[in-house]
C-alpha cells in the first residue's frame, strides 16, 4: 500500500518506490484533499498498463474520463441551480401536441428557476431547449451515425456536450438534475426513465421527482402504468411503495407542481455512515417531529427520528451549515417509502 496513512486504501502498483512518486505528483498537482484519489487513479491507470488490457480498453478508459472531466466543467458553475431533465422521441415533430407540451412545461420550469437538462437532439429534446432557452438549458448530445449535430436551439452553446458513450451521458442526466420529465418516447426513452428508477429504488441516485407527462388526453404513459401494475407488481417484482417513486400524468400544472412540490422545505440529503441526514429549509415544530416518529418507525434501524443541527462530518459542504436537519439511522432500503417520507416533511408544520 502507498505509505500514507490518509491514502492507506490505495492498492499499489506493485513497485514501493512508484507508488511515492505516484503519491508525491498528486500532492504537488494539487486539489486539496483528493490528492489521494487521485493518486488512486494514477495507480488505476499503471495497473492498467501492466495488467491484460488492450488498446481497446485504454481507449474506452480515457475517453470516459474525458467525458466525466468535461461534464463536470460545464456542470460546475450552474450546481446552485435546479435542473429537470427531460426526455422524449426525437421524432416528434413541432406541429404535435407532445412538443407543444414540452415546449410549454420546460418554458413554465424557467419560469420556475429551473434548467432543463435535454438529449440536445431533435423532437422532445429540441422542445425542451426552445421552451427553456438556450440560456436556461444544457443539451447532452450523444455521438450517432444517423444524427448529425445538436437541434437548433442548443446548437454553438457553451452549456453543449458532446458524449460517445451512452453510459456517461446517462450518469450526467441522472448526477446533475433535481427531477426527471419522460415524455412519449421510444427504446431510448424507455431506457432513461427505468435507469433513473432503478437508481433511485436500490439508493444508488439521490431521490427525486420522476414525472412520466403525456400531451393532454395522452395515454402513452397511462399504458405504460398499466404494464407495471399488472405485470411487476401483480407477479412480486417490485413493491407498492415503488408507485411513490413516480407519477403519471396528461397535465403539465401537475408535472410542475410534483417538482416545485418536492422542494418546499426539503432540500438535499446525504449519509454520514449509517445517518441519513436530511437537511431543510425551514425547522419543523417539536409536534411535527413527534409525527414523523409516530408514522415511519419502519425507516428507522435504531433510535429516533431527530431535528438536529449540522453534523460536524459535513463540514465539507459550508454553505448549507445553517441548514436545520432531521438525522435518523435509516435502514436503506424501501426507498419509496423515504420519498413518502420526504413527502411528509413538505406538508408538516414549521417553527413559529
Amino acid at each position: 500500500m502507498v505509505p500514507d496513512s490518509r491514502c492507506n486504501f490505495i492498492d499499489t502498483t506493485g513497485d514501493k518506490e512508484l507508488d511515492q512518486r505516484i503519491l508525491d505528483l498528486a500532492k504537488s498537482v494539487g486539489g486539496g484533499g483528493d490528492y489521494c484519489l487521485l493518486a488512486e487513479m494514477i495507480s488505476t491507470a499503471v495497473g492498467m498498463a501492466k495488467g491484460p488490457a488492450d488498446h481497446a480498453d485504454f481507449k474506452m478508459a480515457n475517453r470516459t474520463l474525458k467525458e466525466l472531466k468535461k461534464s463536470s466543467e460545464v456542470f460546475h458553475p450552474f450546481r446552485g441551480k435546479r435542473k429537470v431533465a427531460l426526455f422524449g422521441s426525437a421524432r416528434t415533430k413541432p406541429e404535435e401536441k407532445e412538443y407543444q407540451t414540452a415546449v410549454e412545461f420546460s418554458r413554465r420550469m424557467a419560469e420556475k428557476g429551473f434548467m432543463t437538462i435535454t438529449g440536445a437532439g431533435p423532437g422532445i429534446m429540441a422542445a425542451g431547449n426552445e421552451g427553456a432557452t438556450a440560456e436556461h438549458s444544457f443539451g447532452l448530445n450523444i455521438t450517432l451515425p444517423f444524427e448529425a449535430s445538436a437541434n437548433e436551439f442548443i446548437a454553438g452553446d457553451p452549456k453543449l456536450i458532446d458524449y460517445n458513450y451512452f453510459f456517461t451521458r446517462k450518469l450526467a442526466f441522472v448526477k446533475e438534475s433535481d427531477a426527471g420529465v419522460g415524455m412519449p418516447g421510444g427504446v431510448g426513452t424507455q431506457d432513461e426513465v427505468f435507469e433513473a428508477l432503478t437508481l433511485m429504488q436500490t439508493g444508488k441516485a439521490k431521490l427525486y421527482p420522476i414525472v412520466c407527462l403525456d400531451a393532454p388526453g395522452g395515454t402513452y404513459w397511462k399504458a405504460w402504468k398499466q404494464f407495471v401494475e399488472e405485470h411487476l407488481f401483480r407477479l412480486g417484482m417490485i413493491s407498492e411503495s415503488d408507485f411513490h417513486l413516480f407519477k403519471v400524468t396528461d397535465s403539465v400544472d401537475e408535472a410542475i407542481e410534483e417538482i416545485t412540490g418536492f422542494y418546499n422545505n426539503f432540500h438535499s440529503y446525504r449519509y454520514v455512515g449509517d445517518r441519513l441526514v436530511i437537511r431543510l429549509q425551514t425547522s419543523l415544530s417539536d409536534a411535527a417531529v413527534k409525527e414523523l416518529n409516530q408514522n415511519f418507525p419502519a425507516m428507522v434501524k435504531s433510535g429516533e427520528i431527530k431535528q438536529t443541527p449540522a453534523l460536524k462530518e459535513e463540514g465539507n459542504e459550508p454553505e448549507l451549515a445553517e441548514l436545520p436537519r432531521i438525522v435518523l439511522r435509516h435502514r436503506r432500503r424501501d426507498f419509496g417509502l423515504l420519498r413518502q417520507f420526504i413527502n411528509a416533511i413538505n406538508l408538516a408544520e414549521v417553527e413559529s
